[in-house]
């Protein structure tokens, strides 16, 4: 049965506060840990006013000091933003604090808005060296070789698997050439996902790591005891997600009833694509949403995400999935 992990963006609600957030996203993985979910997620964004994970990698620390087994990681870490050596010194002083227990998963993308990329100090052309980073991050993990020059200690010899991540094309065709897990953003952004998987697939060259192709997609799914209940719940994300692309970014806002009716043309459309990859509903919905999603992309892990305003519905919701997972690989 494909495997669950978790992706937070560490929500800041409306009239909350970072600080609330982040111990949200602490007790969220302490739940997460004792529900069997295999990983739990971080993502770096900058100038956001609704997520609280910027120094992800800090953010990272503080999971994994309070929990005990689950695997704690960037999803992901934004790497044009940063040199390789210093995102080596980081996540190998992570996996020498937590070992056995660190992913670090590199996207292309800055993660913000261009004035705040340059504001990160980030030369707008490092996505284009963003290949040649990896292979450079990866080579800090290595053993250090005679005589080299630059080492990333803590880094060298840590066993920190790297992850690719994509919403295109371009992040499939290098996992599959480095022979590395990959991980695709369908959660927000699903339109190349059939096929990215397919090139992918297709074009994967066996590594040290992986032997064979190996996918995570990610996936919303709000779960509540009714499907009406969940709907509600999910009018939060579509708020936030449209005040996003509106240029309004903010905090995540409370779900309001009836809020496909006062949706005009273009914001309905936009939603129907981005989120078109959402699994909303009563845990027998739930079921036949992801076996759905399952069986038509063959994912080989779910990286669940779940952008909602009260945190106690949003424990219930994995608590729900998890329910729903079990049952389906007893099942199985």
């Amino acid at each position: 049965m494909t495997a669950l992990s978790v992706l937070d963006l560490s929500p800041i609600t409306q009239g909350s506060n970072a600080s609330q957030s982040l111990a949200n996203s602490l007790d969220l993985a302490r739940h997460a840990e004792r529900l069997g979910y295999k990983r739990y997620w971080l993502a770096e964004h900058h100038n956001m006013p609704g997520i609280a994970s910027a120094a992800t990698s800090v953010v990272i620390a503080h999971v994994a000091g309070g929990t005990k087994a689950i695997r704690v990681g960037a999803g992901g870490i934004m790497l044009p933003n940063h040199a390789p050596l210093v995102i080596a010194e980081q996540f190998g002083t992570l996996a020498a604090l937590f070992p056995g227990r660190i992913d670090l998963g590199l996207g292309r993308a800055p993660g913000t808005d261009m004035m705040t990329a340059r504001a990160l100090r980030r030369n707008l052309q490092a996505s284009d060296n963003f290949p040649q980073d990896v292979v450079e991050l990866m080579g800090y993990f290595q053993p250090a070789e005679e005589g080299q020059r630059i080492r990333a200690v803590p880094g060298e010899g840590q066993d920190v698997p790297v992850w690719i991540l994509g919403s295109s094309l371009y992040g499939a065709q290098l996992a599959a050439m480095l022979g590395l897990p990959y991980a695709f953003a369908s959660h927000f952004a699903p339109a190349e996902l059939d096929h990215a998987l397919e090139v992918y697939r297709t074009r994967f060259q066996p590594s040290a790591q992986f032997d064979k192709p190996y996918v995570m997609l990610g996936l919303n799914v709000f779960a509540a005891p009714t499907d009406a209940e969940a709907k509600l719940l999910f009018t939060s994300l579509q708020q936030a997600f449209v005040n996003l692309r509106s240029g309004r970014p903010g905090q995540l806002p409370p779900p309001v009833e009836n809020h496909d009716r006062d949706l005009d043309p273009v914001a309905r459309t936009m939603l129907a694509q981005a989120l078109s990859c959402a699994v909303v509903g009563a845990p027998e919905t739930v079921r036949q949403g992801i076996d759905a999603f399952v069986r038509r992309t063959g994912a080989d892990e779910l990286m669940v995400t779940a952008q909602m305003f009260d945190h106690t519905a949003r424990v219930r919701s994995f608590e729900i999935l998890a329910d729903v997972h079990r049952s389906m690989t007893q099942a199985a």
